[in-house]
């Protein structure tokens, strides 16, 4: 099939699955005598298997390990959920840095009057933690908000 037939069967759009022929993460297509990439049943898998990674959140990196242990099948299971797990403890941490931002948002906001008066809590902690530009000796240099300096 032709890269536009690959792209609909398996999800994946043409740019991308050229991109991925580009970093190997897909074989090279065979080409036709006029140059059309052509498209086995076995790359569109590998490119379903891919996507399915991508929408998981696997990094490119760890999608062409995962792509390698899947096409070995004598492969220990063990490394593929050593990558699976390294992933979910990456989430894991995302999810609660993302959840402490929130919830210092949420703070803020209803800390925040909301009317007509300019006093805001939301722009005074955000002034607050902003390194400073200061002048000094005719350098500029940047002032942390908890009063270090740093040479720029």
């Amino acid at each position: 099939m032709n890269i536009g037939q690959a792209a609909k069967v398996s999800g994946v759009n043409a740019k991308l699955i050229r991109y991925y022929e580009s970093i190997g993460l897909i074989p090279e297509a065979d080409r036709t005598a006029s140059g059309y990439r052509v498209y086995t049943p076995h790359e569109v898998n590998i490119l379903r298997f891919v996507r399915r990674a991508r929408t998981l959140g696997f990094s490119i990196e760890r999608i062409q390990q995962l792509v390698g242990l899947w096409r070995h099948r004598d492969r220990a299971s063990a490394e593929v959920k050593r990558i699976a797990l390294d992933h979910v403890a990456e989430l894991e941490a995302k999810i609660a840095a993302m959840r402490a931002m929130s919830d210092t948002l949420q703070e803020l906001a209803d800390a925040c009057q909301g009317d007509h008066r300019p006093d805001c809590p939301i722009l005074r902690d955000l002034e607050s933690s902003a390194p400073r530009l200061a002048q000094g000796n005719g350098r500029p240099r940047f002032r942390a908000a908890a009063g270090a300096d740093q040479t720029s």
